[in-house]
């Protein structure tokens, strides 16, 4: 198995922390006898050989190695050195690495036949990724479903089907064919979805016309097999407690997932393929539901009303694992949760305990189950968040979640003055302390915040890190508090030669409406601005209308900017100043197609213009009509882009209504 290794000048090589000598060290463990060992090393290769992905010279080099000890029958846990194989050749590793697994792709043909399942489910899609003998690739599929009964092989050999279809268009009718008929009788439940999902995947054209029904009756029949194959454990021992909190089977997950994916943009099957999930009586299938829709409302626009309904009654099961899957969805709905807004406040009433949670280290933060009501704009949240925020620690973040409650958190305003009056602006801490709370007493415009707000202000002292967040959130506080901020006015003059300028101009007007006096430094910020000083000043000037007349050639400067979101900036100004739409709706048509986090703004703006906006209707029309949400990005995360998208096609159609 290691002939040569010592031969290799392994101190030469590298990975991801430096010299690779260790790395004869970590492949001998691999062969070790000791299965805490050979764990240990997998880590270490995976940790520095292969490092996120990664390929070094050392990795390579271990290739060989690798290829010996996956084909050593006294070797365990081979299956793992195969799928480590596996990643190192795949595509995205670079053509270096995937020519050295093809190298040894013959190696692989063996091991479809392996004794030990794990080895022939990690080698089935080996041979379709590295082995460039297409015909004989499929012959061994197609022999190896014939004769194989471990079922989890079964869903890999189906799985190396679909990629053999992706991968070679120009020889798949005999793989679809194969998947089309392990989709029907006799298969097994399972063996049937993993069918599904490959042929959505590469011959849509071939999945049945009643595929949601189909799919949700084979989940259900998998359940039951499942359930009927397991040990039954006494209800009340620990072990019958654990095994009924346990998560979502992983296997039942990849199925779904497979099939969701494959159907992507047709949302209503999607939705009702998870309307069958959650309504499965089986607790693993609804919570692998939850999760998976989870992507869905991240990504796609429609009513999901009814799955929303569906995940808030997994709200009152017993199951720890499917409550707690339930709320981590819903706290990323904001209002598109107001159909499961019943079970949240019901879950809030009945367990209190479940108001904050706890970490390790830090502060606490906002429990999942009242930050989700919270978010919905659901005022029943209001009684529990007073009384948090009358708690001698209170969450981190809390009121960037009252903010979602609009005028129904009124109430809570003394409290929450209280709180901002014991944040001490000597405190590193302070920006971050100060900065919930000024949000919530902002979107509340609670007018006698502002003492305490300009004693932070004030107090911050000089030269202290946190001083420049703290400012600019001081700032804009006072900014939306107006008129009542009067008394503010003097600090904020202060502020007009530092890098909060455009800020404190704007705040000014606010509180004087005196644009003689902010007109000069926005100006100035306009031209001469650092960073994002220009936009901002672009911004505020936009708030003065007809009064900022002096910086339209500034800001047609601007328009051309090739900064996008400047550009953005300068063409509301110039419509809320000048009221000519014929230099500010091409900057906007670029805008939008450039840059897809720029169309709330311009959504916005368009709202406000009128009929002089129509000549945008067609993008705000293409918008309303799109299915996938504009911030959407394969594989990505975001819990606010679902309301920040909401509010786009919100100010959409009020763009249209006003023509």
């Amino acid at each position: 198995m290691f002939t040569g290794i010592d031969e290799v000048d392994w101190a030469s090589l590298r990975h991801a922390y430096g010299s690779a000598k260790d790395v004869p060290g970590l492949l001998r463990g691999l062969a070790s006898a000791d299965a805490a060992e050979r764990e240990v090393a997998l880590d270490g290769m995976y940790g520095s050989v292969h490092h996120q992905g990664n390929v070094y010279d050392s990795t390579l080099a271990c290739v060989p190695f690798l290829f010996a000890l996956a084909s050593r029958t006294e070797v365990q846990d081979r299956g793992a050195i195969v799928e480590l194989l596996v990643s190192i050749g795949a595509e995205s590793a670079g053509p270096r690495a995937r020519a050295a697994v093809r190298a040894g792709a013959g190696a692989f043909v063996p091991l479809a036949d392996d004794p030990c399942p794990a080895v022939r489910r990690a080698a089935a899609g080996a041979l379709v990724r590295f082995l460039d003998e297409p015909d004989r690739v499929l012959a061994l599929l197609r022999r190896r479903m014939a004769v194989e009964r471990d079922e989890q092989v079964l869903l890999a050999l189906t799985e190396a089907l679909g990629l053999f279809v992706r991968c070679r268009p120009a020889r798949a009718a005999a793989a679809v064919d194969l998947l089309a008929a392990q989709s029907g009788p006799p298969h097994a439940p399972g063996a049937r979805l993993a069918a599904l999902g490959q042929l959505g995947l590469g011959a849509p054209e071939r999945l049945p016309a009643d595929l949601v029904p189909t799919a949700v009756r084979l989940l259900r029949e998998r359940s039951e097999r499942r359930t009927a194959g397991a040990d039954r454990v006494d209800a009340d021992t620990l072990v019958g407690r654990i095994r009924r909190l346990r998560p979502s089977d992983e296997e039942g997950s990849c199925l779904l997932r497979t099939l969701h994916r494959a159907l992507d943009d047709r949302v209503a099957d999607r939705i009702a393929l998870l309307v069958g999930q959650l309504s499965s009586p089986d607790a693993m299938d609804r919570c692998n539901a939850v999760w998976m829709s989870a992507g869905l409302f991240r990504g796609w626009r429609a009513d999901f009303s009814a799955p929303v309904s569906l995940i808030g009654r997994q709200l009152g099961r017993e199951q720890d694992q499917l409550r707690d899957a339930a709320v981590s969805v819903l706290a990323e709905l904001f209002g598109l949760a107001a159909p499961a807004a019943d079970e949240l406040h019901a879950l809030v009433t009945v367990r209190p305990d479940l108001w904050v949670h706890t970490w390790e280290r830090g502060r606490p933060s906002l429990g999942g189950p009242l930050k989700a009501l919270a978010r919905s704009g659901d005022p029943r949240a209001v009684p529990a968040l007073s009384q948090l925020l009358a708690r001698p620690v209170v969450p981190g973040g809390l009121g960037f979640e009252i903010v979602h409650l609009g005028p129904a958190a009124v109430p809570l305003a003394p409290a929450l003055r209280h709180r901002l009056g014991q944040v001490d602006p000597d405190s590193p801490e302070a920006a971050e302390s100060a900065a919930p709370l000024l949000a919530a007493l902002t979107a509340l415009r609670d007018p006698a915040a502002v003492p305490e707000v300009l004693r932070l202000l004030r107090g911050a002292p000089e030269g202290l890190g946190a001083r420049e967040a703290l400012v600019g959130q001081a700032v804009r506080a006072l900014d939306a508090l107006g008129a009542s901020a009067r008394a503010a006015a003097p600090v904020l003059r202060g502020l007009l030669d530092t890098r909060h300028a455009a800020l404190a101009a704007g705040a000014l007007w606010s509180a004087e409406g005196d644009a003689d006096a902010v007109l000069p430094v926005l100006l100035r910020e306009l031209t001469h601005g650092r960073g994002r000083s220009a936009r901002t000043a672009a911004e505020q000037l936009g708030r003065l209308g007809t009064g900022a007349r002096d910086a339209l050639p500034a800001l047609r400067r601007l328009a051309g900017s090739d900064r996008v979101w400047e550009r953005t900036a300068a063409a509301q100004a110039l419509w809320r100043i000048d009221g000519d739409p014929e230099p500010v709706l091409p900057v906007f048509r670029t805008a939008w197609s450039e840059n897809p986090y720029t169309r709330g703004a311009i959504a916005e703006c368009l709202a406000g213009m009128g009929p002089a906006g129509a000549p945008l209707h067609d993008l705000v029309t293409a918008e309303l009509a799109g299915a996938r949400r504009h911030m959407a990005r394969p594989g990505g995360y975001g819990s606010h882009d679902i309301a920040q998208d909401e509010r786009l096609l919100a100010n959409c159609r009020r763009a249209l209504a006003s023509r």
